[in-house]
């Protein structure tokens, strides 16, 4: 569905938009108040505290379970970023920064978890495939601006996005991590060129898709068009360089495994 900005659907959003869209992190905030706008949400506070204090208790007591603390630490410190932060509340204004928030959340976080933990046994090309598979259509889906929209509507739905994003995108870097290296650089470079071309789907838009940020985004400086495009880019470049990178570092592996010792 395509929602053109024309003054009759400004107006509807404006006298009806609260009610359609409650975003989590509450309504868009302005540069003026941004600062103010954390997270405090009681149960996200208590999920977090229990998150780190057990991850301390594993990393005392049975340190051989942790591969990387720093890894750890740096997810978990993303994590703040993305949930508690401000930055969570200038997701509801702007669409490129949700988009930053998804690239970031699996592309970058889900990641550094899975490589900070154990690797179990592989699972098989089909598990890897498979995974790859799950996520692009996972992503695919919650872009759709009527389940996009639906996710600022209910906080349940939100929560569902989040869930399944990250979840996903584990599956995808646990398979990246388990499979054959040509195999993990073919899935990282599929992934790269679907994820590539939401984005330019996004950037060459000719209208705004998403009715949520219709009346949100001229506080910040950015048309609804021009923020839209913005998030086509970072997820076009930004988003797709990442697994390029770790697609080339693999294949430079390869490459070094072959040469021959003098």
């Amino acid at each position: 569905m395509v929602f053109v900005v024309s003054p009759d659907w400004r107006e509807y959003i404006k006298m009806y938009g609260n009610k359609l869209w409650t975003p989590y992190c509450g309504s868009a905030p302005s540069p003026a108040e941004l600062l103010s706008r954390w997270n405090f949400d009681p149960t996200l506070l208590v999920i977090f505290a229990l998150a780190l204090s057990g991850c301390i208790l594993v990393v005392l007591h049975r340190p051989h379970v942790i591969q990387s603390r720093y890894g750890l630490a740096l997810a978990y410190v993303l994590m703040v970023i993305l949930f508690i932060s401000p930055f969570c509340a200038l997701a509801s204004a702007l669409f490129s920064i949700r988009v930053a928030h998804h690239v970031i959340l699996t592309s970058v976080v889900a990641p550094l978890i899975v490589f900070s933990l154990p690797l179990t046994e592989s699972k098989g090309a089909f598990f890897s495939i498979l995974s790859a598979a799950f996520h692009a259509m996972i992503f695919w889906a919650w872009h759709f601006p009527s389940v996009y929209g639906a996710a600022l509507a209910s906080d349940a739905i939100y929560w569902v996005m989040q869930f399944t994003l990250a979840g996903s995108a584990a599956l995808l870097w646990l398979a990246v991590r388990k499979a054959p290296p040509p195999l993990a650089i073919l899935i990282l470079l599929v992934t790269m060129m679907q994820m590539g071309l939401l984005g330019a789907l996004l950037t060459f838009s000719t209208a705004p898709l998403y009715a949520p940020h219709i009346l949100t985004t001229d506080a910040w400086g950015f048309t609804t068009l021009a923020d839209q495009q913005l998030a086509g880019v970072a997820m076009w470049f930004g988003g797709s360089c990442i697994y390029l990178v770790v697609a080339l570092v693999m294949f430079r592996g390869i490459l070094d495994r072959r040469e021959p010792v003098h």
